[in-house]
């Protein structure tokens, strides 16, 4: 029960193809929130399901095993309420009801499978959380590990919604095959996004005049490296503006290097070292695609939008 002498404390999980993502915070006027812990790990649920159409029994153990320290978490902090979601790995597999019931038996959770469409609802409500004073119209860019998500968002409008079936692991295990990538894995990779990226957005009006926003890692890793971080900093990193001739000369340093020489460059997420790369190719080939300069990036996405959306529902 809550205590009704404090403030409500919430906890959201965010089970992804690539990384998992907890977070505990406690909800303010205004549906704001406050950190009081966040874990993310890069445990790769969604390693071989672009070709097996399964989730494997080792990717499933890594994934409990850390939902069931995340549980212990969870208890000691005393939160009212939790909400755990799955994305696009879980969506895709044939075996999600395995995955699914062993979450339930033995880490304890519930957990709400979530659509494409409705992730990117929710992550929106995370952008918005946190945009600067002045945005109105905003085209979200979320690069997942399985899907990345298009969402253009205007006040007073539904919000027009695409997903597409690309993001940094499926991109990895379906074309960029050897390390580094051969210049024909490239080329195909690079007209795969682009032919994706043009049938998303078609329809969607006047998407030039929206503030262009990024979020997820992919975005935040390349913006930590533009830096040049030591450490993850999130006060540098969100509402940092990311240059597309930034990102080019950061794809050419991924690209030109092996797996095993990109560990150690200054702001790259340990276990990022091979999917940065695809996300660099996704990320500049969408921002070439819809002739945008710039992108705008957001620490914040589904994972504040979980506890946002669990607030209203309270």
């Amino acid at each position: 029960m809550r205590n009704p002498s404090r403030m409500m404390r919430l906890a959201g999980v965010d089970i992804g193809t690539l990384t998992c993502r907890l977070l505990i915070a406690d909800l303010l006027p205004g549906r704001r929130l406050r950190e009081v812990r966040s874990e993310r790990r890069i445990l790769r649920l969604g390693e071989g399901v672009d070709q097996t159409k399964q989730l494997s029994v080792t990717a499933m153990d890594r994934v409990l095993q850390c939902l069931r320290e995340w549980r212990e978490m969870i208890a000691a902090s005393s939160v009212d309420a939790v909400a755990v979601v799955a994305t696009s790995a879980v969506r895709d597999a044939t075996n999600r009801n395995e995955f699914l019931d062993r979450v339930k038996r033995e880490a304890g959770f519930e957990i709400e499978l979530i659509s494409g469409e409705e992730e990117a609802r929710r992550t929106m409500l995370g952008i918005r959380s946190g945009l600067p004073i002045g945005v109105t119209d905003v085209l979200a860019l979320d690069i997942g590990g399985g899907s990345t998500e298009f969402i253009l968002d205007r006040p007073g409008q539904n919000p027009v919604v695409r997903s597409m079936d690309i993001g940094v692991v499926r991109l990895c295990e379906r074309l960029l095959h050897h390390d580094p990538p051969t210049n024909e894995e490239i080329r195909q990779a690079r007209e795969w996004v682009a032919r994706e990226t043009k049938a998303a957005i078609a329809g969607m009006d006047n998407y030039q005049r929206a503030t262009f926003v990024g979020t997820a890692g992919t975005v935040t890793s390349l913006a930590a490296m533009a830096q040049k971080l030591l450490t993850y900093e999130p006060a540098r990193i969100h509402n940092y503006m990311l240059h597309l001739d930034t990102i080019q000369e950061l794809e050419q340093t991924l690209l030109s290097r092996k797996k095993t020489d990109r560990v150690g460059l200054p702001g790259l997420e340990k276990g990022r070292e091979e999917v940065i790369a695809a996300g660099a190719i996704i990320i500049r080939t969408i921002m070439e695609t819809l002739g945008m300069s710039t992108v705008l990036v957001s620490d914040l996405g589904l994972r504040e939008g979980v506890l946002i959306d669990l607030a209203m529902q309270i």
